[in-house]
């Protein structure tokens, strides 16, 4: 497999992965909180802003794997933006590990969004 058909393979696997995220703009607050308590998480009380924050960091996921679907389209053309994409995506998740472990979250949880 060549460099570029990973960066493809990488590009679109995440965007698809990321545009599932948009099923929770749009879906009953009572699946998120259902979802919550099966993960262990504890119980997920409505509040106003709660959903607000879910429902536009989910929204912005799917942006996101929107863009990474676009520039997948063309790899050589937005490659400066993919590489600026990638750096961020690691400064992101080594920050996002830290707060993970701060927030005391499952270990599963950090490996997977970390």
């Amino acid at each position: 497999m060549s460099n570029r058909a990973i960066v493809l393979f990488v590009l679109r696997a995440t965007g698809v992965a990321m545009l599932g995220a948009l099923v929770f703009v749009f879906c009953p607050f009572g699946w998120m909180a259902a979802i919550h308590a099966r993960m262990g998480l504890g119980t997920l009380e409505y509040t106003p802003v709660a959903s607000y924050l879910i429902r536009t960091l989910s929204a912005m996921y799917a942006v996101l794997g929107a863009l990474l679907l676009f520039m997948s389209s063309d790899v050589m053309r937005y490659r400066e933006l993919i590489r600026f994409f990638g750096a961020i995506a690691v400064i992101g998740g080594l920050a996002v590990t830290v707060f993970d472990a701060a927030l005391r979250l499952p270990l599963w949880w950090t490996a997977l969004e970390g």
